[in-house]
């Protein structure tokens, strides 16, 4: 197989040498702000998360692909991330589920990518500087370092609009209804709401009156990409909705629902991307391994109406809230998994017991 030599500029001119793979992008140059995660399987879920819009994922695990792909592990119509960096990429994949290999399918899909990188070195440096715009493709490094100084990032850009769907639909399910909005929902929170409740999913900008006109027992708040400051019509349609229907949110979901209480949320250096987060469940000191994949958090102290249910016991960032005076709650983990361990899977009957409560108890 033939290789192209390829490199990835960082904005701080910081530059990794490495082998194009994947789909060609426009002008040889792909650009995104660059995060890494830390899963060692399940590489195909976190491609196709929409929460993954305007990045570039780095796999820490440094032989990625070695299974192959299939479209039963897809969590969206497509991948919406900007590229991916991995160390070594496996060219013959070995599992009896694999349709395709891993650079078949990134190309097949539109999605560049880059192999041979320094992963390692790479992770450090984003754990020392942060989260920043990149550019890597077979351009000159001059061009690519320029890309990336011209990329604007996440912050302020409203990502939603680039993932949700453009109608409503609907999932199949249990005897409840509840309206999901999608902000960028995956496939296995589907499922997993399928198992309680008839789900009809929702455009982000869907206003709170077409929602209530629906008469869901619940309304359930996705994950979702991007900086939560910049969807604000998302948060004030939130507000509209709280003490009205029951509401669930995850992720994103977690911090739009924070902002309509009136809390307000910050830019994490790096952000949490990965199955093994820590967390304790404040109510029985439990500790669950999570899922996770954010680069915002609800700032400590903002939200007055909630208590906090959930702490991150890596850096004590605010993991879930639970309102007060009305029935909703939320968490900024992926109880889902997909990828990653079950340990919150809970929060799904959770959140049918709280649609079966008489309305206006909390």
């Amino acid at each position: 197989m033939s290789t192209r030599t390829a490199l990835l500029v960082l904005a701080d001119g910081t530059t990794f040498e490495g082998e194009a793979i994947g789909a060609d992008p426009p002008g040889d140059v792909a650009t995104g702000e660059v995060v890494f995660n830390t899963v060692l399987s399940g590489y195909q879920e976190v491609i196709t998360d929409p929460s993954y819009a305007g990045q570039i994922i780095t796999f820490t695990y440094p032989h990625i692909g070695n299974y192959g792909v299939t479209h039963r592990d897809d969590e969206s119509r497509r991948p919406f991330c900007r590229g991916i960096v991995v160390r070594e990429l496996a060219r013959r994949p070995s599992s009896w589920r694999a349709a395709d290999d891993l650079g078949g399918w990134l190309a097949r899909h539109g999605v560049p990518g880059i192999c041979g990188v320094d992963t390692r070195r790479l992770t450090r440096h984003i754990r020392e500087a942060g989260a920043m715009p990149a550019a890597f493709g077979t351009a000159d490094e001059q061009v690519l370092k320029a890309a990336a100084q011209a990329e604007p990032g996440t912050d302020g850009v409203d990502l939603v609009k680039e993932v949700t769907t453009a109608t409503p639909y609907l999932v199949p399910g249990g005897d409840r209804r509840v309206v999901a909005y999608d902000f960028g929902i995956k496939a296995s929170i589907l499922r997993l709401l399928a198992d309680i409740a008839t789900v009809e999913v929702v455009p982000g900008d869907t206003p709170a009156d077409e929602v209530l006109s629906r008469r869901p027992d619940g309304v359930f708040l996705s994950n979702g990409p991007g900086d939560p400051a910049a969807v604000g019509y998302a948060s004030v349609t939130i507000g509209s909705l709280l003490g009205r229907v029951p509401v669930f949110g995850i992720c994103l979901g977690h911090q739009l629902l924070a902002t309509a209480l009136g809390g307000s949320t910050y830019k994490l250096k790096f952000g949490h991307h990965g199955g093994n987060h820590p967390v304790r469940r404040l109510a029985t000191n439990a500790v669950e391994i999570t899922s996770q994949n954010h680069n915002y958090a609800v700032a400590e102290g903002t939200v007055a109406s909630a208590d906090v249910t959930h702490v991150n016991l890596n850096d004590g960032v605010i993991e879930g809230l639970h309102c007060r005076d009305v029935p909703a709650f939320s968490v900024q983990y992926h109880p889902e998994a997909g990828p990653g361990p079950h340990d919150a899977q809970y929060l799904f009957a959770e959140f049918d017991a709280l649609m079966a409560r008489p309305r206006g108890r909390g």
